[in-house]
Formats: structure tokens, sequence, C-alpha cells
């Protein structure tokens, strides 16, 4: 069996000890992964998720179909304004803005200026406690699990609690208003620990035509103090220029997607930061406290430092329900589930 092993690896060039054929399968599925096909064929599948996006590339003359791979360059000389531009209610003018305190009134109309809104209390203690043990009971039952380290995605997908959280009619108002258009709920996550996340803008993995199609809400969970991780983020940063694959040369080719490691956008970053000489803030919260921050503000999560302490958190992602949504690094397009909308 050895002797087998030995010759096959000959002809196939591969390595011949267990550890190095490890590596070398590693590289084989990493550039499977980047074949833009094996995306293609997966939309394919989810038609349902992706029809949103067939009447605005009709609209814009986009020859691309519900399921192909798409990016910021396959919107070059495209006109947004002749396309995009809609009446937007004024936030002055929606339920929430009319009923919240002083505080948080000025807080809101400094949005556009600053790029983040905090809406303090947004969710009562009793309601904070409900959403808390629905996320406990829903990871008893098996039905959520934690991904990627120490992310609950997409919980409102079983609990209709934590959606109806999501969909507050006075929130996706407030949030439309924001936007400029129709807000759709389309992603949550859950923390108990702190991100930890790099300083990110989130238009590099939730993308949108015309950009700016997009509002993150982050709601504290529980008192989170400077040692539980909390959010930090850069007052103006959204301000400066959306930085796609075009910016650190990881646009691909025409079947390929692009083959640099996501540490390659977050040290741009950190140069452009360093130029930019922006000032970070650090969000320490109250339990209901909600942060609303625009499409591409700089913003990340601090060091969890006790670890005795949990930093219990909820967000979602909105889009823009008249834009074209899509992943820029993966050049995939979004899928938006119908209930949410």
């Amino acid at each position: 069996m050895n002797l087998e092993f030995l010759n096959l690896s000959q002809r196939l060039h591969l390595p011949t000890n267990i550890n190095g054929l490890n590596k070398e399968l590693m590289s084989i599925i990493r550039q499977i992964r980047r074949l833009k096909f094996s995306y293609a064929l997966y939309n394919f599948f989810n038609r349902e998720k992706l029809a949103h996006n067939i009447p605005v590339y009709k609209k814009i003359g986009l020859k691309k179909k519900y399921f192909s791979p798409v990016s910021s360059k396959d919107f070059n000389g495209i006109d947004e304004k002749q396309f995009f531009e809609i009446p937007a209610m004024p936030v002055e003018q929606t339920v929430f803005y009319k009923h919240a305190e002083e505080a948080t009134r000025q807080s809101i109309k400094s949005f556009d200026d600053v790029g983040y809104a905090i809406l303090k209390g947004f969710l009562t203690s009793e309601q904070v406690d409900a959403a808390n043990k629905e996320i406990d009971e829903l990871l008893k039952a098996g039905k959520i699990k934690f991904r990627y380290g120490n992310k609950i995605m997409f919980a409102i997908h079983q609990s209709e609690l934590l959606t109806k959280i999501g969909i507050k009619p006075e929130l996706l108002e407030l949030l439309s208003s924001m936007i400029k258009g129709n807000a759709v709920l389309f992603q949550s996550i859950n923390f108990f620990t702190g991100s930890e996340q790099h300083t990110h803008s989130d238009s590099i993995h939730m993308t949108t035509f015309p950009l700016g199609g997009l509002l993150g809400v982050w709601i504290a969970l529980e008192d989170i103090g400077p040692e539980q991780g909390p959010l930090h983020y850069y007052p103006g940063s959204h301000k400066l220029p959306y930085y796609l694959n075009s910016d650190y040369d990881n646009e691909g080719t025409r079947f390929m997607i692009g083959d640099k490691d996501y540490s390659a956008y977050e040290e741009m970053l950190d140069e452009k930061l360093k130029e930019k000489q922006l000032t970070k803030q650090v969000f320490t919260a109250k339990k209901g406290d909600l942060l609303i921050w625009h499409a591409n503000l700089l913003h990340g999560g601090e060091p969890h430092i006790n670890k005795e302490k949990t930093r219990k958190s909820m967000v979602f992602h909105y889009f823009n329900e008249n834009h074209i949504c899509y992943h820029e690094i993966t050049q995939r397009p979004a899928l938006i589930y119908k209930k949410y909308r």
C-alpha cells in the first residue's frame, strides 16, 4: 500500500509525507474556492433569494444572470443618479424621531456628518432578557450554533421574537429614511463575547450599487464596559472613498476571484487610517442601547480583556431594497430572504 501511494504521488507530483499532502490538498481546495463557477452554480439553485436583482439588472442595462458573479467593476460607466435617486422621508418626520428624547434626536440628525447614531434604551430590560432567553433556548435545542469562532449567524431564521425586534415598524421607518430607500433586514449575528474584529468597512463584505445602500445596527444585550471587547469606530470615516477589490489589487480574472488574503485588505486600511489621522472612539453601552452605522464607517471590536465577563450583543444588517447587493471579495450576489422584506 505504501509503494502504491509512493508511485501515485510521484506521477501526480504530490508530496510523499502526510503533512505535505495536507498542504497540497489545502492549496487545491483554495484554488477550487476561487473559481467563480462554483459560486455561480450555488447561486443557480437559489433563484428565489436572488430574484430581487433581476428587475434592477434589467433597469440599468446590466447583462447579468441572477446567478452570475458581480463586482464593483461591472458598474463602471453606469449613471446611478439616473436610476436610483428617489425622494426620501426626512428623519424628523419618522415616528421614532418624533417620540425620541432630545439627545437621541441630535444623534440621529448628526448621522450624515459622523456616520453613526446612538439610540439609548432602544430595548427595555425585559425585552433584552427575553431575547437572551430565546438565544439560550435555541442553542440548547441545537437550532442555532456558533460559526467562525464566536458568531451565531442568522438566529432570525429560527426565532420570530428576534425577527420582530429587527423589523419593528418604527425602526424600519427610521432606517429607510436614513438609507433613502426601503430598508430590508437580511442578516443577524449574535455574540456572547467580543468580536475583536479588525477595523473594516462593511462595504467590502456587503457591497451595494449604488454604494452606501447598507446600514448596520448593533444592540447591547447587557451592560458592556471597556474590558468586554466593546465596539470601536472612526467618526467621519464614512466620507472616505469606498476601498474595494481594485484598491488592493484583488479583482481576479474572468474565471477566478482575487487571490489576496483578507489580511491584505486589513493592512491597506491600517495605512489609510495612519495617513488620514482619524480618531478612534469606543462605544461602552448600556443594556438595550442601539448603534446604527453607515455602510462605509470604519469600525471593529476592541480586545475582550476580561474573559470572565460575556459581551452579549446582536447585530442586524439592512440593504436598500432598490439597490443591487453583493459581496465584493467573492463577487457573489447577496441572498435575501423574502419573509424579512
